[in-house]
C-alpha cells in the first residue's frame, strides 16, 4: 500500500508540469498556422516574377492565381466563420507584382490569426451552416489549413517542373 502511494505520488509530480500546460484546439491551430504561413511565403518566394503565370496545364490556375485563390479562401472562410463581418466576394484586387502577392498573403494570413486570437475556445464547439452541411467551428478551422495544404502541394509541383528546389517543410 505504502509504495502504491508513493509511486502514484511521484507519478503526479512528474505529470504535473504537462498537465498545467495543455495545447488548446486554438493553440494548437495557431501554432500550425504560422508554420504554414512560413513555408507557403517561402515557396511564393523561391518562384521567379517572371513565372507566376505560369500553368503545368491549360486547365490549371497559374502559380500566381493558386496563391490568390488560397488568399480568397482565407478571406472568405475568417471573415464568415470568425469575424461579425461579411465577406464580400466581388471586392478583388489583382496585384501587379510578385511582391504585391506576397504582401497579401501575409496580409492574409495575418487577418486569420487576428480573427482565431479574438475567438473564444467554446466558440469553436460551435457549428455554423456550411456549403457541405453543418460544420463545427472547429471544422472550419481545419478546413482552412487543409486548404492551404493541398494548394501548397500543388505550388511545390509547380516549382519541381521548373527545377526550383523548394524550401524544406516547416511544421514540425
Amino acid at each position: 500500500m505504502k509504495n502504491t502511494f508513493f509511486t502514484l505520488l511521484i507519478a503526479l509530480v512528474i505529470t504535473m508540469p504537462y498537465q498545467a500546460q495543455q495545447i488548446t484546439p486554438k493553440d494548437a491551430f495557431l501554432e500550425k498556422w504560422e508554420n504554414s504561413k512560413i513555408y507557403l511565403l517561402g515557396i511564393a518566394e523561391v518562384m521567379p516574377a517572371d513565372q507566376y503565370n505560369f500553368k503545368p496545364t491549360e486547365r490549371q490556375m497559374s502559380f500566381k492565381e493558386q496563391l490568390l485563390h488560397i488568399k480568397s479562401n482565407m478571406d472568405w472562410l475568417s471573415t464568415t466563420y470568425f469575424s461579425s463581418e461579411e465577406y464580400d466576394r466581388t471586392k478583388k484586387y489583382l496585384p501587379a507584382t510578385k511582391e504585391e502577392t506576397i504582401l497579401l498573403l501575409a496580409s492574409s494570413f495575418d487577418k486569420v490569426t487576428e480573427r482565431i486570437l479574438n475567438t473564444s475556445e467554446e466558440d469553436f464547439l460551435t457549428t455554423a451552416e456550411f456549403f457541405a452541411g453543418e460544420k463545427s467551428k472547429l471544422q472550419i478551422l481545419n478546413l482552412l489549413q487543409d486548404h492551404v495544404t493541398h494548394h501548397r502541394g500543388q505550388l511545390i509541383v509547380y516549382l519541381n517542373l521548373k527545377k526550383i528546389e523548394p524550401p524544406s517543410y516547416v511544421g514540425w
